[in-house]
């Protein structure tokens, strides 16, 4: 629906020199025209990550600007609380709530099992056939310091590499799911829990490298959380190529560093990007130091590689817009 407000004149400043963009001039409270949305949209494709300060939303502003540019998923976790059961589209991201609902920091449990200094460098639900195209980070509550997040150009990591490599891996496929980067050990009560949790529901075979469908750009579509094996391969190949990819696309020149605080709000294409969260941040809660992020995603693309593979699902069912009051009807209906 087209927006009556005037259109925002805009302040893109570069975070650095592949990626990263800081936007200065806007209310994301605001009813937005969709001059600016596009305006908005064309900066997220150029530089691949967003960074707002001092935008105070709540649940409801926050739904209202990322569904701006589609539709949102359903979260990802069971967060059957009252501040959040109208608001499907949001996963909240907080050591406290995890504890209250689960007994446990599970993002801490899953650092702490990480199999390399590089595993949590990840492309949000890449073990699912359409992961997430757009992601809208909001910081709620932050310590004074720690826990920053830092994203890198998969664009630019894959332009990086020979040109003998990029014709090899064009043509190559990989095996998604979602514990390639941790070793949980069922024993451990705490560890057994978060694998009956998270499970592996879902897994997908993806190209390695990814044609994003509005930029036409080539990325590398492999991250070290969650890409388990390369199809064809023997393990020792297979092993070999992705840490060369891996080794790549974590480079510190094809990265930033974003530093949070309350009302910081960050949007990244998780088409041509990965993130790694900070592992400096478990000791400071543990201390009392509160954390609450909100996460929302639309949902995405299937990927297409360079020679015309698309991705298919193994296990699990692609990402999906939450259940309205008139879909619920229509079912009945249908009934």
């Amino acid at each position: 629906m087209s927006q009556t407000s005037t259109a925002t004149k805009l302040n893109v400043r570069p975070a650095a020199g592949y990626i990263g963009a800081y936007i200065d001039g806007i209310d994301l409270k605001a009813d937005l025209d969709d001059a600016t949305i596009e305006e908005l949209r064309q900066a997220l494709y150029t530089h691949k990550a967003l960074f707002f300060r001092d935008q105070h939303l709540d649940h409801a502003s926050h739904v209202a600007f990322a569904q701006r540019f589609g539709p949102l998923a359903v979260r990802a976790r069971i967060q059957d609380t009252e501040e959040l059961n109208p608001f499907p589209q949001i996963l909240t991201i907080s050591p406290q709530l995890d504890k209250k609902l689960v007994g446990a920091d599970y993002e801490a449990v899953f650092r702490s099992k990480w199999v390399s200094s590089i595993s949590g460098w990840h492309v949000d639900a890449s073990q699912v056939v359409n992961p997430p195209a757009i992601a809208f980070l909001r910081a709620d509550a932050v310590p004074p310091f720690g826990g920053d997040t830092h994203w890198t150009n998969l664009v630019a990591a894959y332009e990086g590499l020979s040109e003998p490599i990029r014709n090899m891996i064009d043509g190559l496929q990989a095996l998604h799911t979602f514990w390639p980067a941790q070793q949980l050990d069922p024993r451990n009560p705490v560890e057994k829990k978060a694998l009956d949790m998270i499970g592996n529901e879902r897994e997908a075979v993806h190209p390695v490298v990814r044609v994003h469908p509005e930029t036409g750009e080539k990325a590398l579509f492999v991250n070290p959380s969650r890409t388990a094996r390369i199809l064809g391969m023997n393990p020792v190949e297979s092993r070999r190529i992705l840490d060369l990819l891996f080794e790549e696309l974590t480079r510190p020149q094809y990265t930033c560093r974003f530093a949070w605080e309350p009302g910081s709000f960050a949007v990244w294409d998780n088409r041509s990007t990965a993130h790694l969260a900070a592992a400096d941040i478990d000791h400071l809660t543990e201390e009392g130091h509160v954390r609450i992020m909100h996460r929302t995603s639309t949902v995405g693309d299937i990927p297409v590689g360079p020679d015309g593979f698309t991705s298919y699902a193994l296990a699990g069912v692609p990402l999906v817009e939450p259940k309205t009051d008139s879909d619920e009807a229509s079912a009945q209906e249908a009934r």
